[in-house]
């Protein structure tokens, strides 16, 4: 029998890697990729927001380690599409828009740090990617959960201008945040991501590195098709 070669049986479906701090422009980039390729867009920090919502909504700290763990087992997601945007199903229910409160990505990043979530999580985004072409955008896409994807990609930009798009975002929704608390959530963001025991947020050696810094959406969608 003819055994598969890792190279083999890393080309069975187009894995595609987008990893970066937040704010960076990752989901809106990889959104736009993914419709121009026809292929899935999976976005992983939806899935961390819906369990920290399903914290926050049973009342559990998302420092409680414990009662982060023994929530696992309760908690069930999916990704679902429709008309080709991604809907997030927690316990059965639509949280797509939910969990776009600042008050769940603040706790999102805390909760992500905890290992027995992360593995959770890894598990059904491997599975998802296992069976389609898919872009994957995250913090530890190319350096953990696909570290045979077929192109990786590393999306930055300064503190200050992520802050800005941020901001800017919550003011469309309706949040009314400031500008200064929402660069003090970015900086406390990295800082989590960075310095997480398990799968920190880091570049990984292969993946090619873009500062979208001075550039717009169009510019950065381009540069990455141009590498496709």
């Amino acid at each position: 029998m003819k055994m598969e070669s890792k190279e083999e049986n890393k080309m069975k479906h187009l894995n595609i890697a987008i990893d970066g701090p937040a704010g960076a422009g990752k989901s809106t980039i990889a959104k736009e990729i993914a419709r121009r390729l026809g292929i899935i867009y999976l976005d992983t920090g939806a899935m961390y927001r819906a369990f920290a919502l399903k914290a926050l909504n049973q009342g559990i700290s998302p420092k409680d380690i414990e009662g982060i763990v023994a929530l696992i087992e309760k908690t069930k997601i999916d990704i679902q599409y429709k008309d080709g945007h991604q809907i997030i199903m927690l316990d059965g229910t639509d949280v797509t828009n939910e969990i776009r409160a600042p008050k769940v990505s603040e706790s999102a990043s805390d909760v992500a740090a905890i290992p027995e979530v992360r593995l959770m999580m890894v598990r059904l985004q491997r599975k998802i990617a296992e069976e389609n072409d898919v872009i994957m955008d995250g913090r530890d896409i190319g350096t953990y959960v696909l570290p045979n994807a077929n192109k990786k990609f590393f999306i930055t930009a300064s503190t200050k201008e992520r802050a800005y798009r941020r901001w800017l975002e919550q003011k469309e929704k309706g949040y009314n945040t400031s500008l200064e608390a929402v660069e003090k959530e970015i900086e406390k963001r990295d800082y989590n991501d960075s310095n997480r025991a398990f799968a920190p947020l880091r570049k990984a050696e292969d993946a090619i590195l873009i500062d979208t810094t001075h550039l717009n959406v169009e510019e950065v969608i381009e540069l990455i098709l141009g590498y496709l």
